[in-house]
């Protein structure tokens, strides 16, 4: 999972379409999947770049969730969150059969409905605000 930013403090979320694969006209902060033999932070440019059209100037990893899903749960992994840092004039809709939109958002205004697991991700990133970072991550 990911957390695009634009290092000023607005993350990135875009709304889930027709065509996504779970919980359709939320919106979501980005994610996906390892390939065999990929480090996590070359999944995670990949992925940035698949959905957004961009590639990341800086990454962190921010944090690591254990996610269980359903009641009774039918599904559990756990997600290594990253912030994501890009130019915001690049982003695009990389993925249109997957999203139908995309728009920038202060962490405490979120737009609703929020994917199940995007509200717990943006959390992560606000959690270190103040915390400076190599490459500008608030700044």
């Amino acid at each position: 999972m990911f957390v695009c930013h634009d290092g000023a403090g607005r993350v990135l979320l875009a709304r889930r379409g027709a065509g996504a694969r779970d919980e359709p006209g939320t919106w979501d902060c980005g994610a996906g999947a390892l390939e065999f033999g990929e480090s996590f932070e070359r999944a995670v440019a990949r992925e940035v770049y698949e959905e957004y059209g961009v590639r990341p100037l800086g990454i962190e990893q921010i944090g690591v969730r254990n996610v269980l899903r359903g009641d009774p749960v039918d599904s559990h992994w756990v997600a290594v969150v990253f912030a994501v840092r890009v130019e915001p004039d690049g982003v695009t809709i990389g993925e249109p059969h997957k999203f139908d939109a995309l728009d920038w958002f202060a962490p405490h205004a979120l737009p609703a409905p929020l994917h199940s697991q995007c509200g717990a991700s943006v959390e992560l990133f606000g959690a270190d605000a103040g915390a400076p970072w190599p490459g500008g991550r608030h700044g």
